[in-house]
């Protein structure tokens, strides 16, 4: 099953320190500390920064000074800890569904105990059904899935094993990404997303917009996974941003695009100022034609096509998943299982026994239908949501595992998957009759738990992959995960609950029951997912759009192209697109240099190359400044400060609008000069 040319950087005959006290305690501190911060960014913003590579930092930094950690041990803190922002990024984008479905039927199930057990059960559900899929995925596929996260998470870990020169130009990458952060997100002298549009009475080119996060992260990840991923991704932005949105711009009138954005819920009425694109019921314009467009009309197109991408993906992956199972079937028959019991498997291939996985699996089913806290009138009923969360969840784990492999679970795009669960899930539901409002909170237990499993497999998947590479113990690691998810999940319940008590402030401005959903902590994809589950279940939902991302996927598909990354780019802001292929950019006209200069390296050789370990660094930089200013910017002090800090209106004065985004350009094309001008050190 394994890669016999891949060596892992522990041997699998050593044995270290590994799964200790100090490591799991560690992990679980720090999954509380992301996790609460992720709970806020995803609120605040609808995004997240993934926590492997900060935690793994953090780690080699403390356990070095301090608790005298081997690698193993550091490996197994991240893991413990990355299990907190993936929990929390699923929860976030669900969950606040329940204050928006019809008649506020859902809000009784917006409790702490409702929202805990939801957060256990998904990210358990989420690691359990990846135990089978490591081989197959993370083993198997080594060479052809790189796991941007992961492949950096380890490359961190080994350098700061190392130390000498991998630990400094990581670590050089790492404090290159902190004070470009600071310079953008606390001193604003960088623009966080310069963007050039047409204007919408443009005859030729309405509407069309050019954007992009200029952001560390985003250009080292562009930067692991290279060119031609990178390429496919920004392909689907472009046909999104710069083709069907100009298109749409041009023929519809603005009235029917707001009365789409008041139908799937991101404008209260066409009487109401505001929402996507800032509506102007007077003037009956939008103050950004573009954003309007692409949330009323092209990210159900984008949801669409990832949906389809993924089932596609799914059948281009059966053989290998079958081949899985049968592998982990045959070692049970024969009594030769992973589980460690037996001393002649390699100790970097013990798995967990898939009857985990199994049992853990019925125990799910059971524990959803007889739990008081979840939704449904009988047992009966709710067995059958236990029995589609089983279903799904093992169908887009695979998905998601596969996506991450691709382009780095900061682009995860989880929310499509969920789009998919709930359509899917609302249909099974039509089918046996059941129509309504009743079962609206019903359906989003199946979304929100989905999309909990989804984001937890990604970033298991990263861990995972971190492990190969550092030579890990996988049962450990599992292991891990589960701790990790459970504890992590009792502070996301109450950092979201936390958040969503109105302050005096809001209260002053008539924000009396729920700061979530208000302009405060907006909660864009909880929105969404409570509208799809009103508008499917009560007949309502535009299939038409959905079905033109469907075909999109399969038209690319039949071109050669790899329709999941395409439609992934097509359902993502060209903002996040964008940027990632710069860095990929610069990976190419790195590699064509040395293929020029005839220089070749092995594969061990260029993931600890200068140019992967400083995009190492630059991720990891931008992800910690990210979780450092969202909890900041959580307190009233230091949110004071920060504001006080911020000099963009000062720079937007003297340069305007236009010079300020130009500057930011800069900025971020002397870090990709510099990028490049490491990378092609020796």
């Amino acid at each position: 099953m394994s890669d016999n040319n891949f060596k892992p950087f522990v041997p699998p005959g050593v044995q270290m320190k590994e799964f200790t006290l100090k490591s799991i305690l560690l992990g679980c501190l720090f999954g509380i500390i992301f996790g609460a911060a992720t709970v806020y960014l995803a609120l605040k913003a609808g995004l997240t920064v993934s926590a492997s590579i900060p935690i793994a930092v953090i780690a080699i930094t403390l356990g070095r000074k301090f608790f005298n950690t081997t690698i193993l041990e550091n490996n197994i803190i991240q893991t413990t800890g990355s299990a907190g922002e993936s929990i929390a990024a699923g929860v976030v984008f669900t969950l606040p569904g329940f204050l928006f479905l019809s008649d506020g039927g859902g809000a009784q199930f917006f409790n702490y105990f409702t929202i805990l057990i939801l957060a256990i059960f998904g990210g358990i559900l989420g690691t359990l059904m990846m135990i089978p899929l490591r081989r197959s995925l993370i083993v198997k596929e080594h060479k052809t899935l790189p796991y941007p996260e992961g492949t950096a998470c380890g490359d961190v870990l080994i350098a700061g094993e190392k130390g000498g020169d991998f630990a400094r130009t990581a670590f050089y990458g790492l404090g290159f990404a902190f004070s470009y952060a600071i310079l953008q997100k606390i001193l604003h002298v960088i623009a966080e997303t310069p963007e050039y549009m047409t204007k919408q009475a443009s005859k030729f080119f309405p509407s069309a917009k050019i954007s992009a996060d200029i952001t560390p992260e985003y250009m080292g990840v562009g930067y692991i996974i290279g060119p031609r991923i990178a390429g496919v991704l920004v392909a689907g932005g472009v046909l999104s941003w710069l083709a069907l949105i100009p298109l749409l711009a041009s023929l519809l009138p603005p009235d029917m695009i707001a009365s789409q954005l008041v139908k799937i819920g991101y404008l209260a009425n066409l009487q109401t100022p505001g929402g996507q694109g800032s509506w102007d019921p007077v003037a009956h314009t939008f103050s950004d034609y573009s954003a309007a467009v692409y949330y009323a009309y092209v990210r159900q197109i984008g949801a669409g096509a990832v949906a389809a991408g993924g089932f596609i993906t799914l059948l281009k992956t059966i053989p290998t998943i079958i081949s899985s199972f049968k592998g982990s079937l045959g070692a049970i028959k024969e009594g030769k299982e992973n589980n460690g019991s037996r001393m002649d498997v390699p100790r970097t291939e013990r798995d967990l026994s898939l009857k985990i996985v199994l049992f853990g699996s019925i125990a799910l089913i059971l524990l959803m239908a007889f739990l008081p806290q979840l939704p449904g009138d009988s047992i009966g009923k709710k067995l059958l949501v236990g029995l589609l969360v089983v279903v799904f969840g093992a169908f887009f784990v695979t998905v998601s595992s596969r996506i991450v492999g691709l382009i780095g679970s900061s682009n995860n795009p989880i929310s499509g998957m969920t789009i998919a669960t709930l359509m899917g899930t609302c249909l099974v539901f039509i089918a046996v009759g059941w129509t309504g409002k009743v079962y609206e909170p019903m359906a989003l237990v199946v979304g929100g738990m989905i999309c909990i499993a989804a984001a937890n497999a990604g970033g298991t998947s990263q861990d995972l992959k971190s492990g190969y590479i550092v030579g890990a113990t996988p049962m450990y690691q599992q292991l891990a995960l589960f701790i990790g998810a459970i504890v992590s999940s009792i502070v996301i319940g109450l950092t979201v609950k936390f958040l969503d008590k109105p302050t005096a402030e809001m209260i002053s401005k008539g924000i009396t029951e729920h700061a979530i959903g208000s302009t405060y902590y907006p909660a864009p994809q909880g929105t969404l997912m409570a509208t799809l589950a009103k508008g499917i279940l009560s007949f309502n939902l535009d299939w038409q759009f959905v079905l033109v991302g469907v075909f999109l996927a399969i038209t690319m598909e039949l071109c050669g192209v790899n329709a999941l990354s395409f439609a992934v780019g097509a359902y993502l802001p060209l903002s996040t697109t964008l940027p990632i292929f710069v860095g990929g950019a610069i990976r190419g006209v790195v590699d064509y240099k040395s293929k020029k200069a005839n220089v070749h390296t092995s594969a061990a050789e260029e993931e600890l190359g200068k140019g992967n370990l400083f995009a190492t660094g630059l991720v990891a930089g931008g992800a910690v400044a990210g979780v450092i200013i969202a909890i900041l910017a959580g307190f009233d002090w230091s949110a004071a400060i920060l504001t006080k800090l911020n000099t963009e209106s000062g720079l937007t004065g003297i340069l305007g609008h236009g010079g300020y985004y130009v500057l930011g350009c800069a900025f971020f094309a002397f870090m990709g000069w510099y990028l490049y001008r490491t990378a092609r050190k020796a």
